[in-house]
């Protein structure tokens, strides 16, 4: 499995990528991996502040539906709406294409307590 070592982890097994005050966010391979196949991510929080640990949208996979928890707070910018037509991009490509939001922090020290790769590696135990 891959661990980008660039991006931060959530103990619930979300991505995140900073790039400066914005950030997006996914699910990890591991999670993904979990789940099994992706028919459907719904995110409806455009525009909202979600604070951290809370649901902004949930995954459906063929067997089970999931909920997404926002790792940082704050407004959440865009969807991605690649998901809508290929929700499977979560599966194939969970740290690329496979994105689900990007958003605006409210606050930047937060960053500072997500995981990196090898805390979240050790976590679910690979």
């Amino acid at each position: 499995m891959n661990f980008p070592a660039e991006l931060k982890y959530t103990k619930d097994h979300e991505w995140v990528r900073v790039e400066g005050n914005h950030a997006y966010v996914g699910i990890t391979e591991f999670a993904q991996h979990e789940l099994g196949d992706i028919v459907y991510v719904d995110i409806n929080t455009l525009g909202k502040e979600v604070a951290r640990e809370d649901v902004f949208g949930t995954v459906e996979a063929v067997k089970t539906v999931s909920d997404l928890f926002m790792p940082l707070t704050g407004r959440v910018l865009e969807i991605n709406k690649k998901l809508d037509a290929k929700p499977e991009l979560v599966n194939s490509d969970p740290y690329g294409d496979g994105w689900m939001v990007k958003i605006e922090l409210t606050d930047t020290a937060q960053v500072e307590e997500l995981l990196s790769a090898g805390d979240y590696k050790t976590q679910i135990g690979v």
